[in-house]
């Protein structure tokens, strides 16, 4: 008999299971939405949330982690899935169909985004579905290695940087009263690291069901990130005073002697009067990141290749390749902290810094090529990457003019990701031998700062003026 009052076991039969899912349901919901809130709070503290930044920075997260999935995919088709000798012919393929073509797109890239500045959202869009659909090819390709997978991955990467460039155009443009460029950028560089940190493992754990499988979940965050490109405010899409920039130095200012000795500078001087510049501070900080980023190209492609065929001593290969990917990744996410604390202070100062610790330990490296010391090279070119592109937005906030500081922020990123591109392609073609593949990075930071230190000890020493507007 049942007790008076009780319900029947025939009637509450059915409502139980019911009952047990909406308690699970809330049991995972909570946490997550917890989780959610807290993030969105960091994201759009101190006015981001209101000028629109904090959407960028979520967006710019979606983005890291959607690359980062696709990266994981293709690593294992090209590079991990077969021996060393056909890996590297893999690659240097993948570079010659995909990086070589963008080392002529990316020129371009630049100053068509500057003649479209009123479909900055549209763009940012369009690269996110178009990365999506091409992840969707791309699941296809990976399968069967066909060489359909390359030109896919050309579209990728095109789209990527086209992102990239227009991201950095788009950041002046949702600054907050309270927060400062440098800061900004350091806030979105931070959400990036950290979003491709927890896709990493993600992506890892799909590619174990098959190689396909981190592209559908690529594909489904570019597709998220199609929708949240339309949710930044309208201000990114309004050019109103703005106006293009132009690399070269102001009237009356000292060139960097490398860029009075590139082809065509003759040419190019004959055009300049009546335009605007950038200054001499931010070309000479220009000169100093591009090396840095030729460096990281560099070790990007050499080590993965040598630590394969030479691990380091008592580590696998796969050990020994995650050990420099922690520590450069560690040493970049370091960077974007102590540049943020920072504030962009004696700039000038920083990069001349940021270049002698990078040429110290590569050429460390170099001489003692033992696991620490290629491990803490790795870090290092990390956190002198981060540091020297914020010191570079430090010098672009304070030397350029406001009404054509998106423009110089899309044509300098242009520029840092065909310094990568170069790199990588010198990195992909040198022999597997260690200490000469580390003394060529010694000699890429020893050039960029012969480059850069001088002149730039030069102008804060004289003061920069800040460039005029013709």
């Amino acid at each position: 008999m049942n007790a008076v009052g009780a319900t029947p076991l025939s009637d509450r039969g059915p409502g139980r299971p019911r009952g047990l899912v909406r308690a699970l349901g809330r049991a995972v919901h909570r946490p997550s939405a917890a989780v959610a809130r807290k993030v969105r709070k960091a994201t759009h503290a101190q006015g981001a949330g209101e000028s629109g930044l904090g959407k960028l920075i979520e967006l710019h997260a979606v983005n890291s982690a959607g690359d980062m999935l696709i990266t994981i995919s293709l690593a294992s088709t090209i590079f991990f899935s077969v021996p060393t000798a056909e890996a590297r012919g893999r690659v240097a393929l993948y570079l010659a169909i995909t990086m070589a073509p963008f080392v002529l797109l990316a020129p371009v890239i630049g100053p068509l985004l500057d003649r479209l500045p009123h479909g900055r959202r549209a763009a940012m869009a369009g690269a996110m579905l178009a990365r999506a659909l091409l992840a969707l090819a791309l699941a296809g390709a990976v399968a069967t290695g066909g060489l359909e997978l390359y030109p896919e991955a050309l579209g990728v990467l095109v789209a990527s940087k086209a992102y990239g460039v227009v991201r950095s155009a788009v950041v002046p443009r949702l600054l907050p009263p309270r927060i400062s460029l440098v800061k900004a950028n350091s806030r979105v560089t931070l959400a990036g690291l950290i979003a491709t940190g927890l896709a990493a493992p993600i992506g890892a754990g799909l590619h174990q069901l098959g190689p396909q499988w981190p592209l559908f979940a690529a594909m489904a965050v570019f597709v998220l990130g199609t929708f949240l490109s339309f949710t930044l405010p309208h201000s990114v899409d309004s050019a109103k005073g703005e106006r293009r920039a132009r690399l070269s130095a102001a009237a009356g200012e000292p060139e960097p002697w490398l860029v009075r000795h590139t082809p065509g500078h003759g040419r190019r001087a004959e055009k300049r009067p009546g335009l605007l510049t950038v200054g001499v501070s931010v070309l000479n900080a220009l000169i100093a990141n591009a090396h840095v980023r030729m460096l990281s190209g560099f070790l990007t492609f050499f080590l993965a290749f040598l630590l394969r065929e030479h691990p380091f001593p008592g580590m696998t290969a796969a050990f020994s390749l995650g050990l420099v990917v922690v520590a450069a990744g560690a040493g970049n996410a370091l960077g974007t902290v102590v540049g943020a604390w920072l504030k962009g202070r004696a700039p000038e100062v920083n990069i001349v810094v940021v270049m002698l610790l990078t040429l110290t330990v590569a050429v460390g490296a170099a001489l003692l090529h033992t696991t620490v010391a290629v491990a803490v090279l790795a870090g290092t070119a990390g956190l002198c990457q981060a540091l020297g592109k914020l010191s570079l937005d430090a010098l672009i906030q304070r030397d350029v003019p406001e009404l054509v500081r998106p423009s110089a922020f899309a044509r300098s990123e242009t520029l840092m990701q065909m310094s990568w591109v170069v790199g990588g392609a010198v990195g992909i073609s040198l022999p597997l031998f260690g200490t000469l593949g580390l003394s060529i990075a010694a000699l890429i930071v020893a050039a960029g700062t012969v480059a850069t230190i001088r002149a730039l000890l030069t102008a804060a020493r004289r003061g920069t003026p800040h460039p005029r507007v013709a």
